[in-house]
């Protein structure tokens, strides 16, 4: 059975952050990179506007998950403002195509929609596309991202 438990040690934080870097990015994050992710969980942790979940199976620990709350100018498809990144989803190798990914994002969708966010979105890899879309995740044709 697999078990969330909501990360708040900023030294837990730190070594998943690093793993997902490590393996997702494949590199070596360097100390600012890392000093600069210590920094945003010490202010956001306080605040309230980040979240972090890790997946246990079998008292091991299998994978984690992030869920970054922000506010933008309220709109019709976004009355609230209330907005919900996820982010830093991954599952260790040895746990994939177990469901863990699965219990992951619907848990930060959760506590996305507790607080009132009508904007939930994600980034995504070729890996983890059919997990979002089997969530109800689709592409947003009308976003653009400047490239510097």
């Amino acid at each position: 059975m697999t078990e969330l438990r909501q990360i708040t040690d900023i030294g837990d934080l730190m070594r998943w952050r690093r793993e997902v870097i490590e393996t997702v990015f494949s590199l070596e994050p360097d100390d600012a990179l890392m000093a600069e992710n210590e920094d945003y969980y010490r202010k956001h942790l306080a605040d309230g506007s980040h979240l972090a979940f890790v997946a246990m199976k079998d008292g091991e620990e299998t994978g984690c998950g992030s869920v970054c709350l922000t506010d933008e100018l309220p709109s019709p498809d976004n009355p609230t403002g209330r907005c919900a990144y996820l982010m830093n989803i991954y599952v260790r190798a040895a746990y994939r195509e177990q469901g863990l990914g699965h219990t992951i994002v619907k848990k930060l969708v959760e506590e996305a929609k507790r607080r009132d966010c009508h904007k939930i979105y994600l980034e995504t890899t070729s890996i983890g596309r059919s997990l979002y879309e089997s969530l109800g995740f689709r592409d947003l044709p009308d976003m653009m991202k400047l490239a510097e």
